[in-house]
C-alpha cells in the first residue's frame, strides 16, 4: 500500500472496489489495510455535490461529501459481505452524521455500492444486521458518485503518525477491537 500511487478508476483484474462511510476516513483506512484479502485502501470523499472537494471543505460541511474509503480486494479471498462485517464492527450503524466527537454529514454511515450485486447484498446485509442493534439502523445506501480521493497527508495516517492524539485514543481502540475481534481474518503481514 502506498500513498503516492493513487488507485486507479477501475479495480484491477479479478478485484473489485468496495466504498464506506463510517466516521473520520482514518479509522477505516487503519482497520482495512489490516484485512486479509484487501489490496489497498485509500481515503477519499464520496457522494458529495461538488467536484473536487479538498478536506477544509468536506469538514465545512457544505459539499455533501463524506469522508470514506474505497477499499480493493479480491472477492477470491474475501467477499463483500465480510467487508460488511467488519464494517458495522467498528463503527455504529445507530448515529446520523455522527461517529464519536467526530459530528456532520461528513462523518455519516453509508455503503456506496459500486454494482448492483452489491446493492442487492448491501441491503440483505443491512436487513440483517438490524436485528443486531436495539436502535434503528441510519447506514445509508446509494451508489457511488464523484468520489475523489483525499490529499496525500491523509493517505495512511494511523500508520505515519502513530503517536498522534487521535491516533493513539481515537484509532487506537479500533484497531484493537479489529485485532481482537477478527483475529483470523488479519493479513498475516500485519501480525
Amino acid at each position: 500500500m502506498s500513498i503516492h500511487h493513487p488507485l486507479a478508476s477501475a479495480a484491477r483484474p479479478g478485484h473489485a472496489f468496495a466504498t464506506l462511510a463510517g466516521g473520520c476516513f482514518w479509522c477505516l483506512e487503519a482497520v482495512y489495510e489490516e484485512l486479509e484479502g484487501v489490496i489497498d485502501v485509500e481515503s477519499g470523499y464520496s457522494n458529495g455535490n461538488i467536484d473536487n472537494p479538498d478536506y477544509r471543505r468536506v469538514c465545512g460541511g457544505a459539499t455533501g461529501h463524506a469522508e470514506v474509503v474505497r477499499i480493493e480486494f479480491d472477492p477470491g479471498r474475501i467477499c463483500y459481505r465480510e467487508l460488511l462485517e467488519v464494517f458495522f464492527a467498528i463503527h455504529d450503524p445507530t448515529t446520523p452524521n455522527r461517529q464519536g466527537n467526530d459530528v456532520g454529514s461528513q462523518y455519516r454511515s453509508a455503503i456506496f455500492y459500486h454494482s448492483d450485486e452489491q446493492k442487492t447484498e448491501a441491503l440483505q446485509f443491512l436487513k440483517d444486521a438490524g436485528r443486531l442493534f436495539e436502535d434503528d439502523i441510519v447506514t445509508e445506501l446509494a451508489p457511488v458518485d464523484r468520489y475523489h480521493r483525499a490529499e496525500p497527508h491523509h493517505q495512511e495516517y494511523f500508520r505515519n503518525n502513530p503517536t498522534q492524539g487521535y491516533c493513539m485514543f481515537v484509532i487506537g481502540p479500533k484497531v484493537e477491537k479489529f485485532r481482537r475481534s477478527f483475529a483470523r481474518k488479519r493479513r498475516l503481514s500485519a501480525v
